[in-house]
């Protein structure tokens, strides 16, 4: 994405009735709502309350107001992209849907504009900016569109032309377009090496806000940013551009801001359950983190009709944390194997009569949590996968017994034995088999097959979730008892490397897996598209949740939380969000 826009009369558009989605809106925005002092919000862990009958009132009527208007903008920015959807400016006003977070308003027409013409090499211009534009976003889009685009901008060695170099746009637009790049594809990976290089010298000469962007894209790349983070993000820097779409800032604001208000009543929803589970209450020495564990759902399922998935995978995930404290802090070796054959060899309650009690409530709290969601799935969608489910938990369970008998017997494992375990002790299998079929689309023999065989698609999202783990925790997780990290593995075989040489090589290893995460994305043509999407957005958020931990100057889980549920974006979003609020977003360095 280029960062571009341009500007486009639209009010000659047709306006239609937006009473009905308004109504459909105010059901979203009903279930409750949350009160404080001055903010809806007294802390991130603050008490969530009913609402009174004027609250009430309040929130309806400006759930009312907020969808009435979305509807009115949609139409308009509709018809704008619908007038010339060759041109590059249309792939450039694409670009910044995608980029505001509001693509899910325009699917029609990003089918229109991308799914009717999969070619990279179609376009009114061939210039690098407009070519490498169409290039990623067909391929973010899962179209395998050839590298043999990028040809006519290499000289006769196979080297591109040094004359780009000044192109700052088209550099900018290369750069971003690299990071779709899939193993063996020579021609993208000296993309990255070229833009890069000569982006860095640029920003020597550059303003300073024009050098921060550059900066930004060298760091953080859009391939590799959480949607909703990107989305906050960028409708304050949207909002700062001089050729900018009044009707799209309006749009991109009003729809985070209802979006968000829906994301807290599913919070709410969450702690109501985490509350009457009672298991921070039963387990003191288990983590306590509704929070935290919806924010991950949140990266992975960003688009509002998810809703009821974000809140079921928020439930697995916070069990996921309990029976991992289960494995790391409380459990003997001889307790942990009676836990995970009681997982293994049978499925009910007379598994657990050998367990102590602390397991006990473990058990059953995993045990009736994984039937309810069956339940569910049957219910909605007329299939029975308890089986599957359970199948997901008894490959976790080993191998978190795998990591307990390293930690007891003193061993650092091989680093690819490590990576491979870690894989499935980061919850990547339990939490898209699980998401696969509370969604429900595209489910069949075919695609059930791929899903319950955990796909390297799978694995390689979970290589990035357990490397970039490693990266944020590794020292806080072995003082609270966990297995050595995948920094020590390589500190012991990588020939005396030091701490620091060891994180830059699991860098590495990320970058790796991200090749293969993007190859299998662009080849899982039995998969539905939710889930090539979550297995793409849980490396990106990933980066986002243990970055911090990684490097302090970036912004903690806790500020993402404040940031992307509870703050509202002003509509009046005339001045960045950056100088407005004083902080920077999940891709800005603290100075």
């Amino acid at each position: 994405m280029a960062g571009m826009s341009f500007s486009c009369a639209a009010a000659s558009s047709p306006v239609h009735s937006v009473k009905g989605k308004a109504c459909r809106w105010r059901r979203h925005i009903s279930a409750c709502h949350l009160t404080a002092n001055s903010h809806p919000f007294k802390s991130l862990h603050g008490c969530f309350a009913s609402p009174s009958s004027l609250q009430d009132h309040q929130v309806h009527s400006e759930a009312d107001y907020s969808a009435g208007k979305i509807e009115e903008l949609k139409i308009r920015v509709g018809f704008t992209l619908r007038t010339d959807i060759h041109s590059t400016r249309s792939m450039v006003l694409v670009d910044t849907i995608q980029r505001l977070g509001i693509s899910h308003q325009f699917e029609d027409e990003l089918e229109l504009i991308l799914d009717r013409n999969p070619s990279a090499a179609q376009g009114d211009e061939d210039d690098l900016f407009s070519t490498t534009l169409r290039f990623r976003l067909l391929r973010q889009r899962g179209y395998n569109v050839d590298t043999d685009v990028f040809h006519e901008f290499m000289d006769r060695k196979g080297h591109f032309k040094e004359s780009l170099s000044k192109d700052l746009a088209g550099l900018l637009s290369l750069h971003e377009a690299s990071y779709l790049g899939v193993r063996d594809e020579e021609v993208l990976s000296q993309a990255m090496g070229f833009s890069e290089e000569h982006l860095r010298r640029s920003m020597l000469n550059l303003r300073p806000v024009r050098a921060r962007e550059v900066n930004l894209a060298l760091e953080f790349p859009r391939q590799r940013r959480m949607v909703r983070s990107e989305a906050r993000s960028y409708i304050g820097k949207y909002a700062q551009e001089s050729g900018r779409i009044s009707d799209v800032l309006q749009l991109a604001t009003l729809d985070f801001n209802l979006v968000q208000s829906q994301l807290r009543i599913e919070i709410a929803v969450l702690r109501s359950w985490w509350k009457e589970l009672g298991l921070a209450e039963k387990l003191s020495f288990a983590r306590d983190r509704p929070l935290e564990c919806f924010l991950w759902t949140v990266g992975l399922f960003p688009e509002p009709r998810f809703s009821q998935c974000r809140i079921e995978i928020a439930k697995t995930i916070a069990i996921l944390l309990v029976i991992d404290d289960v494995y790391d802090i409380q459990g003997s070796l001889d307790e942990l194997i009676l836990f995970t054959d009681a997982v293994r060899r049978s499925w009910g309650v007379e598994a657990m009569e050998d367990l102590p009690e602390y397991m006990k409530i473990c058990y059953m709290a995993l045990y009736n949590t994984t039937n309810e969601i069956g339940y569910r799935v049957l219910k909605e969608h007329g299939r029975c996968i308890i089986r599957e489910l359970r199948k997901t938990w008894v490959d976790l369970c080993e191998g978190f017994l795998v990591e307990a008998r390293w930690f007891s017997g003193g061993v650092v494992p091989e680093m690819e034995e490590y990576v491979g375990n870690g894989v499935s002790t980061a919850g990547t299998y339990m939490a898209f088999v699980h998401a696969f079929y509370l969604i429900g689309s595209g489910v069949n023999k075919q695609s059930s097959d791929v899903v319950n065989s955990c796909p390297k698609l799978f694995t390689s999202a979970g290589r990035i979730l357990r490397l970039w783990d490693d990266l944020g925790t590794a020292k806080v997780e072995q003082e609270r008892g966990d297995v050595a990290s995948s920094i020590d593995c390589y500190m012991k075989e990588g020939d005396g490397a030091s701490e620091a040489e060891s994180r830059l090589h699991v860098r590495s290893l990320i970058h790796s897996s991200w090749l293969d995460l993007n190859g299998e994305a662009l080849a899982a043509t039995s998969l539905p598209r939710s889930t090539v999407d979550a297995a793409l957005n849980l490396a990106r958020a990933a980066q986002a949740m243990y970055q911090h931990g990684d490097d302090g100057r970036l912004p903690s889980v806790d500020q993402h939380i404040h940031w992307l549920l509870m703050e509202p974006i002003p509509e009046d979003n005339h001045i960045s969000e950056e100088a407005r609020v004083g902080r920077t977003s999940e891709f800005t360095v603290h100075e």
